[in-house]
């Protein structure tokens, strides 16, 4: 009887370690998880250039946007944060706005800054431009390829324009309608590289342009290791609060994650 009641004892004890066991593994696997499921990504707003109100906002919107799909959001003005150290644990990087002027004396991006950003995207970093990071640092050939083209000019105010998916099956225009109105301050460009993979289009006729082609307003590519995306749009304050445009940033934000 006593060696019974042992045994019973013994298989008991087992039981209640190995489901601790499991237990305590299950929770490690867990925080693994999350722990992967939750990229550092950089917002970057400095701007020597022309100051966008919209930075403030922008930046809000950003981090909810982050905390929503598991991210971790990482605001900073600091372009010593362009470092070996500085980018080390960056999955990605979102150029809000950080216009500079035309002058090189103007530009932040220089020696090791401009190094250290070029290695993070040989690394396979992604980068996430919005509006006035096609409106910055001239001087720099590689920045301005890596965006995919460069500011030119844009019609005057914020008028209201239609904006077309020119690729819905593209993972950056997942779950956007394919035609939207939106208010904003419409970019042209040069140096647009042909190759770019076109997402959407503006019709110039809708903000009182003459231009018979239709406008780029969005695009991505394949960049020397990296993934890039970028949106013209994101002028105004409003922007940050219109659903089609913020969920544009999102999918455009976990294509060059590859999420």
């Amino acid at each position: 009887m006593m060696r019974y009641l042992r045994c019973l004892l013994l298989i008991l004890v087992g039981g209640v370690a190995l489901t601790g066991s499991a237990a305590w593994a299950k929770e490690v696997g867990a925080k693994e998880a999350g722990a992967k499921e939750a990229p550092r990504v950089l917002i970057f707003s400095k701007s020597t250039g022309w100051r966008h109100m919209s930075i403030t906002p922008g930046v809000a919107a950003l981090k909810a946007l982050g905390a929503r799909a598991g991210m971790t959001m990482i605001a900073s003005e600091d372009p010593d944060i362009f470092s070996t150290d500085g980018l080390k644990d960056v999955k990605a990087i979102i150029l809000l706005s950080d216009t500079s002027a035309r002058d090189a004396a103007s530009e932040w991006f220089t020696d090791t800054r401009r190094e250290a950003f070029e290695a993070f995207v040989h690394r396979g970093g992604g980068v996430v431009g919005i509006h006035a990071a096609a409106d910055s640092h001239y001087n720099w050939p590689w920045y301005g390829r890596m965006i995919g083209a460069r500011f030119q000019r844009h019609p005057q105010g914020t008028p209201e324009g239609t904006i077309t998916v020119v690729d819905p099956r593209h993972p950056a225009m997942k779950g956007l309608a394919p035609v939207t109105r939106h208010v904003d301050e419409w970019y042209y460009f040069e140096d647009y590289n042909p190759r770019l993979h076109l997402l959407a289009t503006i019709d110039p006729a809708s903000i009182g342009e003459a231009d018979v082609n239709p406008n780029p307003v969005a695009w991505c590519q394949e960049f020397e290791g990296g993934r890039i995306f970028y949106t013209a749009m994101g002028h105004t304050d409003e922007s940050y609060r219109d659903p089609w445009f913020v969920k544009q940033i999102e999918n455009g934000l976990n294509w060059v994650l590859k999420r």
